[in-house]
C-alpha cells in the first residue's frame, strides 16, 4: 500500500469509528447519513464516513449554535 492510499484510507471511519468520534449511537449515524448531514462513501460493500464529512458536520452544528 502505498503512504498516499494508506493516508486516506486512516483518515475513513466505519459506522463505529464516526459513533465513537460523535459520540452518538448507530441508529443516530445511519438517521445522518440518511437525511445527508453527514457524507459518506461506499467501499464495495463498506460505508464509510471521511473524516473531513465529521469536520465538516461538527462546524455546522457549531454554526448553528451562535
Amino acid at each position: 500500500m502505498t503512504e498516499a492510499l494508506a493516508e486516506a484510507v486512516n483518515r475513513l471511519h466505519n459506522i463505529k469509528s464516526a459513533q465513537d468520534r460523535l459520540g452518538v449511537g448507530r441508529s443516530t449515524i445511519f438517521a445522518l447519513l440518511r437525511s445527508g448531514e453527514l457524507r459518506s462513501v461506499q467501499v464495495r460493500s463498506r460505508r464509510l464516513i471521511p473524516e473531513q464529512a465529521i469536520v465538516d458536520f461538527i462546524n455546522r452544528l457549531d454554526q448553528q449554535a451562535v
